[in-house]
């Protein structure tokens, strides 16, 4: 009867929790708030980039430390014309020094990218606008918050009851990590695409270099998919659907160069 009176809530909960996302008008299911999010996803950066640090992990490269800065920094004001409410966010941006072929960025704005995948590809401006771009767009299209929501969900009904219940998220930051770990849903890489794309060219990034990079991500696909890819939409999927969005996203890439 309990287990019954409990599936019966939390199924109740589910159908409450669905919201629709202010810039993709998607419908998702969220179980934490941005609040909650950002409070644990900022823990979990911190932790992340305090181990690279104590590994001796973080890029000592000047130039190319900077170079991101400069990429992310023109696409978070297209992001914070997007998404309004993220202007009050603490963006930070990291350079880890691994061979992994990753970046990310968590709700809050918090990024990292990893210099194998900048070096490995030997990527441009452009292909490193694209890459971030995508990454900005996960967090603000929520789809860190489904991870996490996800995540959560699949610790049973105990944590998922005291979310319901009110219980602080700040204290469960490991939920973040292993949000980190989860893979994003096909629909959400694809939405994570198609808005990446224009937040790069509304930054003044050729939207040509969307599909260089994923022939560059292809071609390192090796023995298995790279991290980046590991969830991802086959790259000639992706690169069919990019392909059809570069004539759109041209003018505003050339309005931004002008």
């Amino acid at each position: 009867m309990k287990t019954r009176l409990l599936l019966t809530a939390l199924l109740a909960a589910t159908l409450a929790a669905c919201q629709t996302n202010p810039v993709s008008g998607r419908k998702q299911l969220v179980l934490v708030s941005e609040e909650q999010a950002q409070a644990s996803s900022a823990q979990a950066y911190a932790q992340t980039v305090n181990e690279a640090q104590q590994k001796g992990k973080l890029s000592t490269d000047a130039a190319l430390n900077a170079r991101v800065k400069r990429i992310t920094d023109r696409l978070i004001v297209q992001a914070e014309n997007m998404y309004p409410p993220s202007r009050s966010w603490k963006w930070s941006v990291t350079v880890i020094d691994e061979p992994t072929l990753n970046a990310w960025c968590m709700p809050g704005g918090k990024m990292a990218i990893y210099t194998g995948i900048v070096r490995k590809l030997n990527l441009s401006d452009d292909e490193i606008a694209q890459i971030m771009g995508h990454e900005i767009s996960h967090a603000i299209l929520g789809h860190g918050r489904e991870r996490m929501s996800r995540a959560i969900a699949t610790q049973g009904g105990l944590e998922l009851g005291s979310i319901l219940a009110g219980r602080d998220l700040t204290v469960l930051a490991p939920v973040a990590d292993i949000a980190l770990t989860l893979p994003n849903s096909r629909e959400a890489e694809s939405e994570a695409d198609r808005y990446g794309i224009e937040l790069a060219a509304r930054a003044g990034y050729n939207p040509h270099a969307a599909i260089s990079l994923w022939e560059k991500m292809s071609q390192a696909n090796g023995n298995g998919p790279p991290q980046f890819l590991s969830t991802h939409p086959s790259p000639s999927n992706r690169m069919q659907a990019l392909n059809a969005l570069v004539p759109k996203m041209m003018p505003l890439y050339e309005k931004a160069r002008n």
